[in-house]
């Protein structure tokens, strides 16, 4: 009897223990500016959440909330929901202070909920297969299979469509992500899907059969969503803060962290790799790995750059003497102490270790990924080029530290506008934006469809972790 009646002591005390924990959780969370933690809700997807390569969370919802967090110093909780009526649930209950889940304006307001200011601007696309016959309006779609993912704002807008257009009907899609969306439509499920350009733009580099027939309705204006219980404090903070960000380029700069490329590769190119990684990658792969171990840069960004010179081709030779896999000039070769360029092996680190020199050689403040893709430029033009590149956006009343400026700056290396504050002369800088944005397309694609690489867990055979000599 007595372990009995302990047994029950206890169980009403974990049931107790259980009661507070619960209560705790359904407690309504006070406003940020007096506890100094921000909740936010959000779902994954490629412009709000997601977990990046590094394992960090990363998009450009997430960027930006980090950014507006620390501005205020707060704190920040994350609450991710697959549902976006999840999420005004908590809303409702006052469980979380915003939602961050790429929401149409309109959305917002019908939910009676309190709009934040208007973050950007996005089309509304109508997207097909490529190989098939291009629908060129609304008219072309009635009696065709139509999909939309529901809370994504869409509704309404081909509801007015349907009243001109009494034909067009569609399937309202619950819990799918936008790429399970168009990975439906390239399956043939659906003759067309209505989708965001925030949301298609991240996805076009996997799916090059599909592109954008046509747009409908005006362009949604997205915005964060607030409890109409919010806090005046809270609402003056945010809008601040975004009106600042629009000045000091804080928005710019992470738009073009997220989707500053995602357009500059057509159909040809993204096919092009999609179709040459199974066939020619895998001989080159170990010799890619052993150049991460060596310089600590992931192995995937370096094939993305020795497909954007070579195509993977380790005989490859231009007509101005650059030669091999990586594309190395007789000097970089000499200096990074490559004996034969043609040897993809020796192509590959020497490319490797010279990428990592230009990374060295940048200023110690600059963060990533604007260090990788201002390397990037350099490993193209040199680096002398690239400071002149960086002088000039500062001229231009830029930052010199970030990408986003640099690359509006790099196009004036060919011209004499800014020849003050130049120190090395004329460089074709177009190309080496062209060269750096399509190595981040290819690095996107390589992030999707090659695993990491940890020299600590893959341990292969020597001959695997070395590769062989050429």
């Amino acid at each position: 009897m007595p372990v009995i009646r302990k047994t029950a002591h206890i169980g009403r005390g974990l049931v107790l223990v259980l009661y507070l924990a619960l209560a705790a959780c359904s407690r309504p969370v006070p406003p940020p500016e007096v506890t100094g933690e921000l909740w936010v809700g959000t779902r994954n997807s490629p412009a709000s959440y997601y977990i990046g390569a590094n394992g960090e969370p990363a998009g450009f919802e997430h960027d930006l909330i980090q950014s507006f967090a620390r501005s205020q110093n707060w704190s920040l909780n994350w609450t991710i929901k697959n549902r976006p009526e999840s999420l005004f649930e908590l809303l409702d209950s006052n469980h979380i202070h915003l939602v961050a889940a790429i929401l149409p304006q309109t959305v917002v307001k019908d939910r009676h909920l309190i709009s934040g200011p208007v973050l950007f601007e996005t089309p509304i696309h109508i997207v097909y297969r490529t190989r098939e016959r291009r629908p060129r309006s609304m008219a072309e779609l009635e009696d065709k299979r139509l999909a939309l993912i529901i809370g994504s704002g869409h509704t309404p807008v081909l509801m007015r469509q349907k009243r001109k257009y009494p034909g067009i009907s569609w399937a309202a899609l619950e819990n799918v992500w936008p790429e399970e969306l168009l990975a439906q439509l390239q399956a043939g499920q659906y003759d067309a899907v209505v989708i965001s350009g925030m949301d298609f733009d991240p996805m076009r580099s996997l799916y090059p059969d599909l592109g954008v027939a046509f747009d409908i309705g005006d362009t949604q204006k997205i915005v964060w969503a607030l409890p109409p219980r919010s806090s005046q404090a809270m609402r003056n903070a945010l809008a601040r803060y975004v009106e600042q960000a629009r000045k000091d380029g804080t928005i710019r700069r992470i738009h073009e962290r997220y989707f500053g490329h995602v357009r500059r590769l057509d159909s040809s190119d993204i096919l092009g790799i999609l179709q040459r990684r199974p066939l020619r990658l895998p001989e080159f792969r170990r010799h890619f790995q052993e150049a991460q171990t060596l310089t600590g840069i992931d192995w995937r960004l370096l094939a993305a750059i020795g497909y954007q010179e070579s195509q993977w081709n380790p005989l490859a030779t231009s007509p101005t003497g650059v030669r091999g896999l990586m594309m190395l000039t007789g000097q970089t070769a000499d200096r990074m102490g490559v004996s034969n360029r043609l040897d993809p092996r020796q192509s590959i680190l020497g490319g490797a270790r010279y990428l990592a020199l230009m990374k060295d050689a940048l200023p110690a403040r600059i963060a990533e990924p604007d260090r990788t893709w201002l390397a990037l430029a350099a490993y193209n033009q040199g680096q002398g080029h690239m400071e002149d590149a960086r002088r000039i956006a500062q001229a231009r009343g830029g930052n010199p530290d970030s990408w986003a400026d640099v690359k509006e700056a790099l196009p004036y290396l060919s011209r004499g506008t800014y020849s003050n504050v130049t120190r090395y002369g004329y460089a074709r800088g177009g190309e080496a934006l062209h060269f750096a944005e399509n190595i981040r397309n290819y690095y996107d694609i390589l992030l999707r469809l090659e695993p990491a690489y940890d020299p600590l867990i893959n341990l292969g055979s020597k001959e695997d972790a070395l590769g062989t000599p050429g």
